[in-house]
């Protein structure tokens, strides 16, 4: 079923869209939510609840494409689940979420709270991915984005995982370079 025919029946309000979602996107959500959390529990209760929040937010919104929607909604999820665990200080991984690597590159010392600075930095960063050769766009991406690991990265992709590490810290670079000349940062 094609991503058009889904959101029609988000749109009719027929449960079946979520059956199709599942079917055609649940792979790739269970993915991101796992890269983020430390448990299985936790990343099938994000998956579950992203299909809750689909559907209430379908209609109005027409996403599209539906598995770039779904999958930012997961992972939106996961990462506030993430935080809530370490919040609690209750077990959980000790380990950091990728998006910590960035923080040095777009902390400029103030909380881009303001929404148009927050839509400049979105443009800015659109405009940056898509200067990057692809290679290096779809491991930044895959860290950045999908969180998922170095070492997954590396089998993915047939680098070694140094090769890998080195690829990311130096598109870091060239990212605070970049928003630094547009003025971003």
């Amino acid at each position: 079923m094609t991503d058009e025919s889904i959101i029609d029946l988000y749109f009719a309000r027929d449960s079946m869209a979520i059956h199709y979602s599942q079917e055609q996107y649940g792979n790739l959500c269970h993915a991101v939510a796992s890269n983020i959390l430390p448990t299985l529990e936790d990343a099938q209760e994000c998956v579950n609840d992203t299909w809750l929040k689909a559907w209430n937010s379908i209609p109005p919104t027409r996403p599209k494409h539906l598995g770039a929607y779904l999958s930012r909604i997961t992972r939106n999820l996961s990462l506030e689940r993430w935080r809530t665990i370490h919040a609690q200080e209750r077990g959980g991984n000790s380990g950091t979420v990728p998006l910590d690597e960035l923080a040095e590159c777009l902390s400029g010392g103030e909380d881009p709270a303001d929404t148009a600075a927050m839509h400049a930095l979105e443009q800015g960063m659109g405009r940056f991915l898509k200067s990057l050769r692809q290679t290096e766009r779809a491991v930044f991406l895959s860290r950045y984005w999908y969180c998922a690991s170095v070492r997954e990265i590396a089998l993915h992709f047939g680098f070694s995982e140094s090769r890998v590490k080195t690829m990311l810290f130096r598109t870091r670079k060239k990212l605070r370079t970049y928003l630094e000349k547009e003025g971003l940062l």
